[in-house]
């Protein structure tokens, strides 16, 4: 694949990835709208490892209590032992759901522009009204079993492409009254198991086809994610301090309307 199409399909993923605005969309979009060749399931897995690193390295110290939190069961007392259970039950309705629709084969009829701009339209019309009129006094220490499942519900909407995984899940939290930052760090931290769960199922699929240049445009697409996707949740998270979604709202209608009208014309 040639280099550019690399790096450009690399930084879409690493930007959009964790900004609420669908980075399986805009990698539909991609090929679709600008006639470069489709990156494929290998870029896509590679590009997602990108992304899982740079989630890891950002949340660290989060990440770190959750492990360890695995070794503290079944003492659900412990906040570190909490958080370990709540992202492995916020995983399992995506998981089941991502192998309910692989199976039935539906997921390459929800791959079109047309399902793309109305998920993005519609969901960030609802991420709009979530963060408007979600109320603000719980925080990431406040997550409960309960909370964990509902979110992890909210997650199985995005696996419509377009509703955007991010997007979708702090939609839950904010519905939920978590204040944006935690809502924001809640999601991406439910990210990481979501990931490697998708990542393992599609890199089962795809390992007899690597090859040395599948393996080095592999690395060169994770790497570029990786750097884009830790840019990206640095400047999102800063800016979560003194504003709303509103911004990625008004780019979702946006790109929603203009999808959609390329889809009807």
């Amino acid at each position: 694949m040639p280099l550019l199409t690399l790096i450009l399909v690399a930084v879409v993923q690493g930007i959009t990835e964790f900004l609420p605005i669908s980075s399986s969309g805009h990698l539909i979009l991609l090929p679709n709208l600008t006639g470069l060749e489709d990156q494929g399931l290998i870029i896509d897995v590679a590009v997602h490892v990108g992304t899982l690193g740079a989630v890891i390295i950002y949340f660290w110290r989060d990440v770190r209590r959750a492990f360890f939190g695995l070794f503290k069961l079944p003492d659900m007392t412990d906040p570190d032992a909490r958080l370990a259970v709540g992202l492995i039950v916020a995983t399992i309705p995506v998981v089941i759901a991502g192998l309910a629709i692989k199976a039935s084969g539906l997921d390459e009829a929800l791959r079109s522009i047309t399902v793309v701009g109305w998920a993005t339209l519609v969901f960030g019309i609802v991420l709009y009204w979530s963060d408007q009129k979600g109320k603000t006094q719980k925080t990431a220490n406040d997550w409960s079993l309960k909370d964990a499942i509902i979110m992890g519900f909210w997650q199985v909407l995005a696996l419509i492409p377009g509703t955007s995984r991010s997007g979708i899940t702090i939609t839950g939290a904010r519905h939920l009254g978590y204040n944006r930052s935690d809502a924001a760090r809640l999601a991406m931290l439910m990210s990481i198991p979501t990931i490697i769960s998708s990542g393992t199922l599609i890199g089962v699929e795809v390992a007899s086809s690597m090859d040395a240049d599948a393996a080095r445009d592999s690395a060169i697409a994770a790497a570029f994610a990786f750097v884009a996707a830790l840019l990206a949740l640095h400047f999102m998270m800063r800016l979560l301090r003194s504003v709303s979604f509103t911004p990625y709202v008004i780019y979702r209608i946006a790109l929603g309307i203009l999808l959609l009208a390329i889809a009807y014309t």
